[in-house]
């Protein structure tokens, strides 16, 4: 499986600029990445979509090689922002894709605008349930700013990563994501990076956990094909919200990939393309209709959205369940 470095291109859109890889032909991909991440997340997995389809993999705004303004860092702004990229890279209908933070992005995405949204798959995502990882509660709390700031300073940021990095290397579970975390933790060494992801994760994360959920607007996934994919092993977001998610919207296909963290695409790209590739071969994509939308925003969701029992998880190299 290749892992190089695509070529990045650059566009300007509202006074910033915006950073993405546009790679191969056919059916448009467009896939979302996770907090702190940037587009080469899906290096793993790229030139594997590439062969069928055409993969549009940005970085978000406040975000790898993309401009940090001091701006909106909303789950709708970053929707209102795909929207325009796509519009100006002459795009009119994806499938989306988003990775932990970026599924909240997805989802939004495909709410708002559910006439250029074919299908959504959310892999490891946020909006599914409140319980996130303490360490991304604590970017929400006073001084991190500033208690980052030290820790970034480059003899402890150097240590620090390399530390994470070994423990990455150990092949125990609880430290499966650790390498990604200390790409992150780099990251953070800009001043401007720091304040942008705080300002994201203010706006989804509170002390209690988790504030953005699909759970009031499941029932539109009626309307559109929807996958989830998580790693058994994910310490960051629990597996158990590929649970809420089958009993929120009982049509969509759960996998959920054994020996797998928080990065599913990245522990096993080779399977992840599969899955993909297989889902969107299965499902015809969404067609919108504004009367069809319409009723679904009339009926609303009636009664409880979860059903007492799920049975319907599917997991990759395993028995269905």
């Amino acid at each position: 499986m290749s892992d190089k470095r695509h070529e990045v291109q650059h566009v300007t859109i509202h006074g910033h600029r915006r950073a993405y890889v546009r790679v191969g032909s056919g059916p448009v991909l467009l896939l979302l990445h996770g907090l702190g991440c940037d587009h080469t997340t899906w290096e793993p997995v790229i030139d594997t979509l590439a062969k069928r389809y055409t993969v549009i993999a940005p970085d978000l705004l406040g975000h790898g090689e993309s401009a940090k303004p001091r701006a909106d860092y909303s789950v709708g702004g970053y929707a209102n922002g795909m929207r325009d990229l796509l519009t100006v890279l002459n795009i009119d209908k994806v499938t989306v894709v988003g990775h932990s933070f970026g599924g909240g992005v997805a989802m939004q995405f495909a709410y708002q605008f559910p006439e250029r949204t074919e299908r959504m798959m959310l892999v490891a995502s946020g909006g599914l349930g409140p319980e996130v990882s303490p360490g991304i509660r604590a970017i929400t709390s006073p001084g991190f700013h500033q208690v980052m700031g030290l820790l970034t300073l480059p003899v402890v940021r150097h240590v620090g990563v390399a530390g994470l990095k070994a423990a990455s290397s150990t092949g125990l579970r609880a430290t499966r994501d650790l390498g990604e975390v200390a790409d992150i933790y780099d990251s953070f060494k800009d001043p401007h990076a720091r304040a942008a992801i705080r300002h994201v994760v203010r706006a989804v994360v509170d002390w209690k956990g988790q504030i953005v959920t699909m759970a009031d607007r499941a029932y539109l996934t009626d309307a559109m094909p929807m996958a989830v994919v998580w790693g058994r092993d994910d310490h960051v977001i629990p597996v158990r919200h590929a649970s809420n998610a089958a009993a929120l919207a009982p049509k969509a296909r759960i996998e959920v990939i054994p020996n797998a963290g928080h990065f599913p695409h990245k522990d096993h790209p080779e399977r992840f393309a599969k899955i993909l590739h297989d889902w969107i071969r299965t499902t015809q994509p969404a067609t919108y209709s504004r009367a069809k939308w319409r009723t679904l925003l009339r009926n609303g969701q009636v009664g409880p959205a979860a059903p007492a029992g799920v049975t319907s998880i599917r997991r990759a190299g395993a028995t269905t369940a």
